[in-house]
């Protein structure tokens, strides 16, 4: 196999890419998207913007070990944050509806982990969020672009130009083996002004400040 650079896997230690962060090993390295600190982060936003958020639900594919990981982090912030959280199971399109109707009343914001399957249903599931009346916390913007209240993940772009500078290290002689995986240095938050109207929710000041701002 050749020597790989990939820009932006979630979890590549647990979907077997690399032995180690610090240690890849084989021919393969680059950059995870995934860090513990931004688990915690997403709550204290989402908690700054939905005062007394004590119940969370999570929709996601628990079988993905992205979301595994994803889950695991978000939990063991809750903890500390004193957050009940409750995942619902999210594979197919057919699981949406019952999702919904089972965290429903249940839930006071939701949060969806970045999956293609996610992806592809986004504009769904922030309609569906809407009507239950559910701040949505996402990890990257187009979930936002479609819909959502507000993400808070990596910046893609400084991430893809760090990926560029592993292959050139590993152009002038450098083995993938000895370049440990990074872990995302730059975040972006993004809000949807317009659906934290529709849910009526007053964002602090000091987080526009910080954000960029959907219209």
């Amino acid at each position: 196999m050749g020597r790989r650079v990939f820009a932006t896997a979630g979890d590549p230690v647990g979907t077997g890419i690399v032995a180690s962060l610090a240690r890849p090993g084989g021919n393969v390295t680059g950059l995870s998207s995934q860090t513990p600190e931004s688990a915690g982060k997403r709550l204290e936003l989402l908690r700054q913007i939905v005062p007394g958020l004590h119940r969370l639900a999570i929709l996601a594919d628990r079988e993905n070990p992205y979301v595994r990981l994803d889950i695991k982090q978000i939990e063991e912030a809750a903890g500390r944050l004193d957050v009940q959280v409750a995942t619902f199971d999210f594979r197919r399109a057919e699981d949406i509806a019952p999702a919904f109707e089972a965290l429903k009343g249940n839930s006071e914001a939701l949060f969806v982990p970045s999956t293609p399957v996610a992806f592809v249903n986004r504009i769904r599931i922030n309609t569906l969020a809407l009507a239950a009346r559910l701040p949505t916390m996402h990890g990257v913007r187009e979930y936002v672009e479609a819909g959502g209240l507000m993400s808070y993940g990596p910046n893609w772009p400084h991430m893809w130009a760090r990926a560029a500078d592993f292959v050139d290290k590993i152009l002038r002689g450098t083995k993938p083996a000895d370049i440990p995986v990074e872990q995302p240095t730059e975040f972006d938050l993004v809000i949807n002004l317009t659906i934290a109207k529709a849910l009526g929710l007053k964002i602090p000041d000091k987080l526009l400040a910080l954000a960029e701002v959907v219209d």
